[in-house]
């Protein structure tokens, strides 16, 4: 079986998403071609699948939202760029689109399977893509706009319907997602939906000298072997709650006033950090929560999750989450709202704690338990890394897509 798995993004965690199913299909025998961009992150890993590096793209992160705009002046001044930008952007995907549509029509696999598929015009591409006789399949990680609600927002949501036309295959990363999919698009035939689990981050390699560059980044931060490292792991989104995580975090500090809160991501454009700076500052928690407003190298993260004690995930709304799957690779147990699959990916009370979105007292309630009982955390951590290996490994979810292709192709 030939399949081409689609994913422009070339870094972050939508390329390691798709390197690690591309690794799990071509391991069950399919001829698998991964194509994204030129800038391919994951480039000196070992592939067993080939990579077709044809996209001439963006980069995912912007380095000027490490640093936030000083005044006004200069946050309107950025607004006017990025409308500019965006406009340029458009222009240059929908060539891209262009390239993209006759190198697959040339090619003909027998399937080609996409990511997130992010603005609806990208739909007269897969149809016409139908059109001329190739399969489609999509991995849907997101269901819906996240970070704007405006009518516009609402409006795209709501045109993706042309997107998912285009695919005689939809998967979806559990029943929630799948259930709620079929409730905003119910004249997608139920057929084409089929439920997954959302893979396993075991992509971040471990050093031999774990426990040195774990003290090295320690110092890097500023802490020391008594601190409690509270961590918030990924890009920085409104949608993730990280007010609430900050607001929850006082009650943490009040109690344990050795605790730091570490923040660790690149911002996107719709993040306020100055907002955040400014909670922190109100809260008097100057000397307990750490910004790192980067995009972390890939072998910053094993180090990082080694000095964990909890990583927590205080999202207002999601899908689903490979911070994770990021957490449970490095043994770390994990506090999470109930939103989307997670009450699916974490068992409460013994992978970590599930608490209401928009709840701080009760995440700091969950995060103080782990803090103060060592010896539970621990065992959380081991179950974690137990469901990693097991519930979440990959090989079960590419038997599963490989065989909903088999059954597609042969009855087509």
């Amino acid at each position: 079986m030939k399949i081409f798995v689609i994913e422009p993004r070339n870094a972050g965690g939508m390329i390691h998403y798709a390197y690690q199913l591309c690794q799990a299909m071509s391991a069950e025998g399919a001829d698998v071609t991964l194509v994204t961009g030129q800038d391919y992150e994951l480039q000196n890993y070992p592939h067993n699948f080939t990579v077709n590096r044809f996209l001439k793209l963006w980069p995912l992160s912007d380095p000027r939202l490490t640093r936030p705009p000083r005044n006004k002046l200069e946050s309107l001044l950025r607004k006017i760029f990025w409308t500019a930008r965006r406009g340029v952007r458009a222009i240059r995907l929908i060539y891209q689109l262009m390239r993209l549509t006759r190198y697959l029509i040339r090619s003909r696999p027998d399937i080609v399977q996409f990511g997130e598929v992010e603005y609806p015009f990208e739909g007269f591409f897969l149809q016409y893509m139908k059109w001329r006789g190739l399969k489609l399949a999509q991995i849907c990680h997101e269901l819906e706009s996240r970070e704007t609600q405006t009518l516009v927002a609402r409006l795209a949501d709501r045109m993706k319907v042309i997107v998912y036309q285009s695919f005689d295959i939809l998967f979806l990363h559990g029943a929630s997602n799948l259930n709620k999919f079929n409730s905003l698009y119910p004249m997608i035939p139920r057929e084409r939906l089929h439920e997954i689990v959302h893979g396993n981050e075991q992509i971040f390699p471990t050093p031999p000298d774990i426990e040195a560059q774990s003290a090295a980044l320690q110092r890097t931060y500023g802490l020391d072997d008594a601190n409690r490292l509270v961590l918030f792991f990924g890009s920085l989104t409104p949608s993730k709650g990280i007010p609430d995580l900050i607001k929850a975090f006082e009650g943490v500090y009040a109690q344990n006033p050795s605790a730091r809160l570490l923040i660790a991501g690149m911002p996107t454009k719709y993040m306020d950090m100055n907002a955040l700076f400014r909670q922190v500052d109100e809260l008097h928690l100057q000397d307990g929560v750490i910004f790192d407003s980067r995009y972390l190298a890939m072998e910053e993260i094993a180090p990082l999750m080694h000095r964990a004690d909890v990583v927590v995930l205080p999202y207002l709304s999601s899908s689903q989450s490979g911070a994770i799957q990021v957490a449970y690779s490095s043994g770390r147990p994990v506090v999470a709202t109930n939103v989307g699959a997670f009450p699916e990916a974490v068992d409460d009370g013994l992978s970590g704690f599930l608490v209401p979105p928009g709840s701080p007292r009760e995440l700091g309630k969950a995060i103080t338990t782990i803090l103060n009982d060592k010896e539970r955390a621990a065992e959380m951590g081991r179950y974690a890394k137990h469901l990693s290996e097991t519930k979440f490994a990959w090989p079960p979810i590419a038997r599963n897509i490989l065989e909903v292709y088999a059954r597609h192709l042969k009855a087509t």
